[in-house]
């Protein structure tokens, strides 16, 4: 086997809050119709890579289930599978302690398997990625370990992995969320980051972590513990520049290194609106790169237009299959498979997740409604920050979460 995929699912995405109470992270639907963790899925199978882990954790019975649902491969090789592996405390009575840690407790996966490379990547990310380039990039330098790596604002890089490089783009230091992150040599307004998806060589994999895992004063994770060490040793650990990667036939508008954190509230509802744009950002029609998901039998999408209030219809949205919107006004919004919106409601810059029903005359605006909730006719959401305080979640930066409930019967 050429190459192996781990995902890294395990984390409990806190700052996604209430999005990820019941859920794991890259469980969160996105889009509409996906979730988080299909993206780093598609990109792998549509690199080529066949053969994937992926590493669950905390809260993972729906993440789970959508990957049995969802990303069962077909193909007669036994080299094709996408398999979830929950924590099984194989080396000891505790959880993963570190995103190293949770590698090292299934090296028997990559033993069995012999890979000459693999490739971790997280699951927490939205974006498209042609990882065979990055591959080659990897053969290309002879490198032990290879970092995927963008630049970003400066004064925000502190919530990541910060790389210096020296000008053939050699790692020659590594530190995990700094306090205060060292700019690009020449351009003081940016920084250099890791995205948290690696490629090593697998014998080097194997003895670093047997080795990480003997030390006591380790924490086990790849960004504070293992790319440190590595560097510090003067193993040859390169950053991939993602500005260099390209995926098929982009399309106008699209932003070739589209790449997003969507680990808060704010983050990922910037990243849900930027897929309804006319021309937008992240792209989900480029053909050639599909971002696949679970596939259900669901009846098209249907507006019902109502000819006295002339409403029923949705403009610069995302409209998903099994949604209705009945005499209703749905504006720069992402409404998510089989939503019935009723009559006379205004529905403007939210993302409605899936089974959601909204009663008749409802008043909703920068609302991130999650699955199954039924919101009582005349409903306003968004209009009065002390009343939206008072009944729901509400964001630093005033975004309205209303929490998600177990399905129920109709009410309207």
């Amino acid at each position: 086997m050429d190459v192996m995929g781990i995902v890294m699912a395990g984390g409990r995405g806190e700052r996604l809050y209430p999005l990820t109470r019941d859920r794991a992270k890259p469980a969160v639907p996105f889009a509409g119709k996906y979730r988080i963790i299909d993206f780093v899925l598609s990109n792998l199978v549509n690199s080529g890579i066949y053969s994937i882990y992926v590493l669950t954790q905390f809260m993972s019975r729906s993440l789970v289930e959508h990957l049995q649902e969802g990303w069962q491969l077909t193909g007669v090789l036994g080299e094709h599978f996408v398999t979830p592996v929950p924590a099984q405390m194989r080396t000891g009575q505790e959880w993963y302690r570190g995103t190293a840690d949770a590698v090292h407790q299934n090296l028997h996966l990559i033993r069995r398997a012999k890979p000459r490379f693999v490739a971790i990547f997280g699951a927490d990310h939205i974006y498209k990625m042609n990882i065979r380039q990055m591959l080659d990039y990897h053969k290309e330098n002879k490198a032990s370990v290879t970092v995927a790596a963008i630049p970003v604002r400066t004064e925000s890089a502190g919530q990541f992995g910060v790389l210096q490089i020296d000008d053939d783009l050699r790692i020659l230091g590594f530190e995990e969320k700094p306090p205060q992150p060292k700019a690009i040599p020449g351009e003081p307004e940016w920084t250099l980051i890791s995205m948290g998806n690696y490629i090593f060589d697998t014998k080097l994999l194997l003895e670093t972590l047997a080795d990480d895992a003997s030390r006591p004063e380790s924490s086990h994770d790849f960004g504070r513990d293992i790319l440190p060490r590595l560097v510090r040793e003067g193993r040859l650990v390169y950053a991939y520049d993602f500005r260099k990667n390209h995926v098929p036939s982009a399309v106008k508008g699209e932003e070739p290194s589209y790449w997003r954190d969507v680990g808060t509230i704010e983050a990922y509802y910037e990243a849900n609106m930027d897929i309804k744009a006319v021309d937008p950002s992240l792209n989900l029609y480029n053909r050639s790169w599909p971002i696949r998901t679970v596939t259900y039998s669901d009846a098209p999408a249907k507006f019902v237009f109502d000819d006295e209030e002339r409403r029923g219809m949705a403009l610069n949205s995302v409209v998903s299959e099994g949604a209705i919107i009945s005499g209703s006004l749905v504006r720069d919004s992402v409404v998510s498979p089989n939503v019935r919106i009723h009559s006379f409601c205004l529905i403007e810059e939210s993302v409605i997740m899936n089974q959601v029903e909204i009663g008749r005359g409802c008043r909703i605006r920068r609302a991130i409604i999650d699955k199954n909730v039924a919101i009582p006719a005349g409903t306003e959401i968004g209009y009065s920050v002390e009343e939206d305080r008072r009944r729901y979640f509400v964001s630093d930066g005033g975004i309205v979460v209303v929490a998600r409930e177990e399905p129920k019967h109709s009410a309207f």
